[in-house]
């Protein structure tokens, strides 16, 4: 049970305040108008909300399928990284998660066919800035960085960087402020190990970063390839913490308390 010492738990204090955007092919300039059209009428009647209370208040979810790429087609080519649940992931032959929804009604609303490439989180920039994808859609970061690959959209959801660690570990307990948590933090010793998923802001976080701002960690970070991987190493104490978005750590925390 989530009681159990065997449990994780979220310190449910914002490390960081971040805004998620889709991140454009720079060469299209017309798909980029289009998205942000697009983002503009799903925020305003409802329809984004009606999604995201899918995967937050315990709904439905819709599966979303992808076509054969087939450049004879008018397509559009969404580059992902589907191990971020609940922004993107798979059952199946299937995607789910916001992203992946809000993909599938784009792809509707623009008239072409949608097909989903799922790549590992730090190539999904990369893909689209190489033309090989027309847009990324990846619970992405607005960040510097990044922009030397893709044009970002306007924003479609504000997200942060939350610990996850485990359940009998009372460190951060008293804590009330980002600053008291990053100060705990900053009494790691570089023997201390925090996991991240590979190329996410939790990573920017615990190495430092001047185009993030973020001073970084005495402690060695460890990259993986996907945050549940993370937390799994932590429960068999391999590494200390896993930093991560917080919808994903609360997705992962929820499904690894469930097992145990």
């Amino acid at each position: 049970s989530a009681g159990s010492s065997k449990g994780v738990k979220v310190i449910d204090i914002d490390l960081t305040n971040e805004e998620y955007a889709f991140g454009i092919d720079k060469d299209q300039e017309e798909l980029l108008t289009q998205v942000n059209d697009f983002i503009g009428k799903i925020k305003e009647d409802g329809t984004l909300d009606d999604i995201c209370q899918k995967y937050f208040g315990g709904g439905e979810p819709t599966a979303v399928k992808s076509a054969q790429l087939d450049t004879s087609k008018d397509q559009l080519v969404v580059a992902t990284n589907a191990a971020f649940e609940p922004f993107e992931y798979t059952k199946g032959e299937d995607y789910y998660g916001i992203d992946m929804e809000i993909a599938s009604m784009l792809a509707d609303e623009l008239g072409q066919e949608l097909v989903i490439q799922n790549m590992d989180f730090d190539a999904v920039c990369l893909s689209v800035g190489q033309h090989k994808c027309d847009i990324a859609m990846a619970g992405l970061t607005v960040n510097e960085e990044r922009q030397e690959y893709v044009t970002f959209t306007d924003p479609y959801y504000q997200a942060s960087q939350r610990l996850i660690v485990p359940s009998a570990d009372t460190t951060f307990d008293e804590c009330k402020t980002a600053d008291e948590v990053a100060a705990k933090l900053g009494e790691l010793s570089s023997s201390d190990k925090i996991g991240v998923q590979a190329g996410t802001t939790g990573q920017y976080y615990v190495e430092g970063s001047d185009d993030w701002g973020f001073p970084g960690l005495p402690a060695e970070c460890v990259t993986y390839k996907s945050g549940s991987l993370a937390v799994q190493d932590m429960l068999n104490g391999n590494i200390k913490y896993v930093i991560i978005d917080a919808a994903p750590a609360a997705a992962i925390t929820a499904s690894i308390n469930a097992m145990q």
